[in-house]
């Protein structure tokens, strides 16, 4: 009988000792994220011009940097959108920055700290979302978010996720001088200025106060490592830290460009889970990673299943190794409606290359935004580029691009010297090309269906109106690759689109008109009768556009006719990009009786932003 309680007893302990090693803690992750802050900033990445950051360096030394990490948006809400569903913004129809409408989370997948609370962690968020979806996909995914959320409120020994928004980088920041309270830095004389930027006073100043602003929200991130620290909870909790996308000096925040998009990513990692990081402590990692893979990279090191929906995957945890990792030498971004000001372009990155696809390149960078020229910077650049003071690579800002673009980033990292017609490249543009397509294609990417029309078919679920139109959006996509032929070769597919049942057929052919501009000039009969008669008001748009941007004809009669049959906000809204892109490219007119009359000028959403630049043209016409 002794023998038989000594080995009840034996059983028992092993029994425990399993439990406890079941139950075993999982660790702490804490995002520290700046706005508008692209890796060019810091001198982590820019030893020579970048803001001393010596928080964020000490994190790196406890941890890992990432040499090239990436947002997918150059732009606050479709980036976060990303981030927390860990799908594609283009996939959900999330990717318009400020929704006109908010959709639904991609059916049977809830945004991923959800997974975490049901775990049994804590979910803090201090506090930005900006998410693009609907309200009802937020509940019960944080436990607190607000100003005021912190992981210190959770349970003893419970595990939390923790993410810490510092708002000092912001645009916004920008539009005055620097406040009293930021530590000045930096002098002006010692900046680098970015080879598309005028060497100007103000820039000057701008860049300096951005290298300030990055000083001072590197104080911040100090005083919540320091509380972490006091807390004693460094040895078990991963930190983040990387900016929301790239910016924010004109040029960066808000365009598919390399500024706009490589961000600063540092891990620091904690002395009890070191197990799961694929390099030592103070490594610098060259493996590519995307904001796409971060919901994914902390369910895994939380020890869930990612599922299968989501579209990324894990850079750190168990069974991700720094060889598997290295072989990542690709990465994606979008850029499509930011605030009232519409575009259409694509950004690949692959190894040393950078491909950017403007499928509406007669949508100069530099069209006018209601927010991006707060800043005085951007006004300046535009000041200059109407008075003609400016350099060739300067004045591209304000000028339409070609389709495709390719640039060698090692040579040259703020994309100057295009490349895709450079015979010596056309080995790599191709494969570019390839991959661009499959990228589009496999999504399926609902850009391809104007965003009005979108939203009216799509009922909110992205993902299913893709599925169920993705040979239809597919077929739209070799429609606009067009554009990449020599205009010869691509007239009879254009021509048969022209005359399609279908109105996206037909909308997309035009596009390519003014894709090609004068040389489309064989169809300008078919886009009169089209920009007159069409029964889409997008086609109607279109034409008159095409038709416009040639100046075959006067655009205003046609698209002032077009927009007083407009009743609905989005589409007004959609409309009037067309009718400021023939102000500020062509110099077309609209004096400001017809617009205080319009009953269009009355909507309110987006428009509002739109009507107040075309008053203040009117104004200056007086």
């Amino acid at each position: 009988m002794k023998y038989h309680y000594k080995g009840l007893f034996l059983i028992l302990a092993i029994c425990w000792q399993t439990t406890l090693f079941a139950q075993q803690k999982r660790p702490n992750i804490v995002w520290l994220t700046s706005e508008d802050n692209s890796a060019n900033w810091y001198r982590l990445y820019n030893p020579e011009h970048g803001a001393p950051m010596p928080n964020i360096e000490k994190l790196a030394e406890g941890g890992l940097v990432f040499n090239h990490a990436y947002s997918n948006a150059p732009v606050c809400s479709t980036a976060r959108s990303t981030i927390i569903s860990g799908v594609y913004a283009p996939k959900t129809g999330v990717h318009f920055h400020r929704p006109q409408e908010k959709v639904h989370m991609p059916q049977g997948l809830q945004m991923f700290p959800k997974y975490l609370r049901e775990a049994g962690y804590y979910t803090t968020n201090n506090n930005k979302q900006d998410y693009n979806f609907t309200k009802e996909e937020v509940e019960g995914v944080w436990d607190e978010s607000s100003r005021k959320a912190t992981f210190r409120n959770r349970k003893p020994n419970q595990p939390f996720f923790h993410v810490q928004n510092f708002y000092d980088t912001h645009e916004s920041q920008m539009f005055g001088p620097l406040k009293a309270h930021v530590e000045d830095i930096s002098a002006t004389a010692n900046v680098e200025l970015f080879p598309y930027h005028p060497d100007t006073p103000l820039f000057r100043e701008k860049y300096a106060q951005y290298i300030s602003l990055n000083h001072h929200v590197d104080k911040r991130i100090g005083k919540i490592v320091k509380q972490l620290e006091e807390d004693g909870l460094l040895d078990d909790t991963f930190i983040f830290h990387y900016g929301d996308h790239g910016g924010v000096l004109p040029g960066g925040k808000g365009y598919a460009h390399n500024d706009g998009l490589q961000v600063a990513m540092v891990v620091y990692v904690p002395e009890n889970w070191k197990h799961l990081a694929p390099a030592p402590k103070g490594s610098r990692v060259d493996g590519f990673v995307e904001f796409i893979d971060l919901s994914a990279t902390v369910l895994h090191l939380a020890g869930l299943p990612v599922p299968e929906q989501i579209d990324g995957k894990p850079f750190l945890g168990e069974g991700v190794t720094l060889k598997e990792l290295d072989k990542r030498d690709e990465a994606f971004g979008y850029a499509d409606r930011f605030d009232e000001k519409y575009d259409l372009v694509r950004f690949l990155r692959k190894g040393k290359y950078s491909y950017w696809r403007s499928y509406q390149p007669f949508n100069f960078d530099g069209l006018h935004n209601f927010y991006r020229y707060k800043q005085p910077a951007f006004r300046e650049w535009r000041d200059l580029a109407r008075k003609g003071e400016l350099e060739k690579v300067q004045e591209a800002f304000y000028r339409s691009r070609l389709p495709e673009q390719l640039y060698d980033l090692e040579n040259d990292p703020h994309e100057i010297n295009n490349l895709a017609n450079d015979p010596a490249y056309k080995k790599v543009l191709l494969e570019m090309r390839k991959i661009m397509q499959d990228r589009v294609k496999g999504m399926p990417d609902l850009s391809f269906y104007p965003e009005p029309t979108f939203l009216k078919l799509s009922k909110g679920d992205g993902v299913a109106f893709g599925k169920e139109n993705k040979s239809q959006i597919n077929k739209l996509i070799d429609l606009a690759d067009l554009q990449l032929l020599p205009f010869k070769k691509a007239k009879k597919g254009i021509q048969k689109a022209l005359s399609s049942e279908n109105a996206m057929d037909r909308y997309w052919a035009l596009i390519n008109c003014s894709a090609y501009g004068k040389e489309a000039s064989p169809f300008y009969a078919t886009a009169k009768q089209l920009a007159v008669s069409d029964p889409d008001l997008l086609v109607r748009t279109r034409a008159t556009e095409f038709l416009g941007l040639t100046e075959t004809v006067d655009p205003k009669p046609l698209i002032l006719d077009i927009l007083d049959q407009c009743k609905d906000p989005i589409e007004t809204n959609f409309i009037l990009n067309t009718v400021v892109l023939l102000m500020d490219a062509k110099g077309m007119k609209i004096d400001l009786e017809t617009i205080e009359k319009a009953h269009w000028s009355k909507f309110e959403g987006l428009v509002p932003r739109r009507i107040e630049y075309l008053t203040e043209l009117a104004q200056k016409d007086i």
